[in-house]
């Protein structure tokens, strides 16, 4: 089963604002939809649809990935009701690395896991796979955060993209959420 993100008129997080980062933007829209691939509605009426499955983490080490569960703080929280859906498409050099030369870019030069965890619990994450579904991104990010994190929030988004692992990132949209009032 996947997760399905729509962009529309409707769906529970108003969209704050859509920003291309590297390569093309996306169609305008006014609200996110987050649904199961079990409540998946018609793609053709919507501006923009994506899908993506959770997995496995990949690219860590068994103490990283302890410390990462042990600070992770979970979606959905009450208080956290901003949040960015970050597409992101790597180059065909990424895909060509191995597991372990993509690795030593992750973590060894890039400190992709190290410097994230300084942003947990305030930041929760949930990153999606989409390359193998045949989708326009490799990943969707799922970020929310409290009003207050925003700016923790920006320093995080800034410190990953000066990294050299987004050398490797051909195409990357920015879109920023607020939770629409119930």
């Amino acid at each position: 089963m996947f997760t399905v993100f729509t962009g529309g008129d409707t769906g529970a997080w108003n969209i704050l604002s859509i920003a291309p980062v590297i390569g093309e933007s996306l169609v305008p829209a006014s609200h996110l939809g987050i649904a199961s691939s079990a409540s998946l509605s018609d793609a053709s009426a919507t501006p923009w649809q994506f899908r993506g499955v959770t997995s496995h983490v990949r690219y860590v080490e068994r103490a990283e990935k302890i410390a990462l569960t042990s600070a992770q703080a979970g979606l959905g929280r009450a208080e956290a009701t901003r949040a960015a859906l970050i597409p992101i498409k790597k180059s065909a050099a990424w895909w060509e690395l191995t597991q372990e030369e993509r690795r030593k870019v992750f973590e060894d030069k890039s400190h992709h896991i190290a410097a994230s965890l300084k942003y947990l619990p305030a930041i929760a994450r949930q990153l999606y796979h989409c390359r193998d579904l045949g989708e326009p991104f490799d990943f969707l990010t799922w970020f929310e955060y409290a009003p207050e994190h925003a700016t923790i929030f920006e320093n995080l988004v800034v410190a990953l993209r000066a990294t050299d692992e987004w050398t490797y990132v051909e195409r990357e949209v920015d879109i920023r959420l607020a939770r629409s009032a119930v």
